[in-house]
């Protein structure tokens, strides 16, 4: 098949998105089987909508809406829940220091596993893919108050789920991973 236009531009970045795309589809589902089927069923949507693509900078952010609408269809389908207990951090490294690293990714990745789609879905966005909240509510297709608003009860949210009980009550720093 000779692609033309922008299908040949969306097939030709397809290997430079596909690491960040993934990534977003599996911090959605918590499953490389179906983060990869995510990311392919959302590049064969592209490329069959290739002439609906408008601006070619804004490549990133079209395939996200695309893979935002692929993900909450396979939700609409899938009915039961995620189970975390399958969720493995890589790494041999027995150190008190990374076990504890390993503990602080986990209870993370449930925290936000927790979180309503509407929030776990803003959130990845701006904090994972570095979007903008403008590129969030454009993806979205929500105004930038309702994108502030799910932001900030995800990020309060996530708070409450990682507060650790102890003597003290701290509550563990969140900080972005990159």
């Amino acid at each position: 098949m000779i692609l033309f236009g922008p299908a040949r531009i969306i097939k030709k970045r397809c290997a430079e998105l596909q690491p960040q795309l993934y990534r977003l589809a599996w911090s959605w589902c918590r499953d490389a089987d179906i983060a990869q089927d995510l990311v392919q069923e959302t590049w064969a949507k592209a490329l069959e909508r290739s002439s609906q693509l408008r601006d070619q900078e804004r490549l990133l952010q079209w395939m996200t809406r695309i893979m935002v609408n692929t993900y909450r269809d396979h939700q609409r389908r899938r009915h039961d829940d995620l189970n975390l207990d399958q969720v493995e951090i890589p790494g041999d490294d027995a150190t008190s220091e990374n076990l504890d690293r390993h503990d602080d990714i986990r209870r993370v990745q449930e925290a936000v596993a927790q979180l309503p789609d509407e929030q776990r879905l803003v959130l990845t966005l701006v904090d994972l893919m570095e979007f903008s909240y403008a590129e969030v509510a454009d993806t979205l297709e929500l105004p930038i108050g309702t994108v502030m608003s799910r932001l900030s009860r995800s990020r309060q949210k996530l708070r409450e789920f990682l507060t650790v009980d102890n003597d003290e009550r701290r509550h563990m720093e969140l900080r972005r991973v990159k």
